[in-house]
């Protein structure tokens, strides 16, 4: 399928990205895991499709990572082969769970716990799809009104978001690349710091096989990318819950009253 990949901060290990780049294209599922698990799984998902075809002797997985090394032991690389080989067995058209599952188990976000977080947007010819792995520091803001975390004596290690950006609007790789930077630009609109230890990337693929739509049609899409990432997120914070993990480190859910309230005194509610 046809695919580009957009760095914000290159300060991560996303395996397969050159050949992206390079060919656009993508030949493999995309996985999403912790930042130390990402070769392990890199190994599996070959294992996965080694088995498929018994004529490949070139695959290029597709495996992004964030660090959750605050919440996770992340030294002792948890996720084995069959973690891997579950997911993709267990893989549907269903909507994705959010919040605190997944690779989404130990992230961190804007002071806050985080996760996988997802939504969507209707073009006028086709639909752009967001899902998040959020991972990253800043001050939350919603509907432009920040909502800060209360201090915390030890701050998580590590940042990162990744951004996963489906389509079935006949897009070429240029052109996925371009809505994928339109991705990194939303990490923004909730307030990400775009730290320089964090690495920011979006992967965009199409599944239409029907020639590249003109580039004067766009900004819709780019619009529909923008606010479908903006509000996975969004969706990645809201629904966590609070974690603790380990050596007893605790990263606490946004509270919903909290934000309600916060945005009610700003007068952005109706």
């Amino acid at each position: 399928m046809p695919a580009a990949v957009a760095v914000g901060n290159g300060y991560g290990k996303l395996v397969g990205s050159t050949q992206v780049d390079e060919l656009g294209v993508i030949e493999t599922p995309i996985l999403l895991t912790g930042t130390l698990s990402v070769f392990r799984a890199a190994d599996a998902l070959l294992t996965y499709l080694l088995d498929l075809d018994p004529n490949a002797i070139s695959l290029n997985p597709i495996v992004g990572e964030t660090n959750d090394g605050f919440l996770s032991d992340i030294r002792q690389r948890p996720i084995t082969e069959q973690h891997v080989l579950g997911a993709l067995a267990s893989a549907s058209a269903e909507l994705p769970a959010e919040g605190c599952v997944g690779a989404g188990t130990g992230t961190a976000a804007l002071g806050f716990k985080a996760g996988i977080g997802t939504s969507s947007r209707v073009a006028p010819t086709g639909v752009v799809g967001a899902l998040v792995q959020a991972n990253f520091s800043g001050v939350l803001r919603v509907l432009g009104t920040p909502i800060p975390a209360p201090p915390s004596p030890s701050e998580p290690t590590g940042n990162s978001c990744m951004i996963v950006l489906a389509t079935d609007l006949p897009l070429d790789a240029r052109q996925l690349g371009r809505i994928a930077r339109r991705a990194i630009f939303a990490l923004g609109l909730v307030g990400s710091d775009y730290a320089p230890g964090s690495g920011d990337y979006a992967i965009a693929f199409s599944t239409s096989r029907q020639p590249p739509m003109p580039e004067q049609d766009l900004k819709p899409v780019f619009q529909a990318t923008m606010e479908s990432v903006e509000e996975a997120l969004l969706n990645s914070l809201t629904m966590a819950h609070t974690v603790t993990g380990f050596r007893g480190n605790t990263r606490y859910a946004v509270p919903h009253d909290y934000l309600l309230n916060r945005l009610s005194s700003a007068g952005v509610l109706h």
